[in-house]
């Protein structure tokens, strides 16, 4: 079954790798990314492999939360992409 997850991440040390994290994360499925350090993908992997997979590219300092989402949200702000995009995806 595909879920839709929020992924956070702070990466806590200058000099991250960023561009790794971001290109595993596109690589999990369909994905929202509007908001600086926070995505929404939709894949029919647990939290937990989403989890265990990304902290392969961060540093043991760094921090990732995983959650799976109900298909309730509000937002404000996002240009109509974005909008549209959670709209029919969440």
């Amino acid at each position: 079954m595909i879920k839709s997850y929020l992924i956070g991440y702070d990466l806590n040390k200058s000099g991250q790798d960023y561009e790794t994290l971001i290109a595993e994360i596109k690589k999990l499925g369909i994905w929202w990314h509007c908001l600086d350090s926070t995505w929404i993908v939709k894949s029919s992997s647990t939290a937990k492999n989403i989890r265990d997979h990304l902290k392969m590219f961060i540093d043991g300092n760094d921090e990732v939360l995983v959650v799976c989402l109900t298909g309730e949200g509000s937002w404000v702000g996002f240009s109509d992409e974005c909008s549209n995009w959670l709209k029919n995806n969440l």
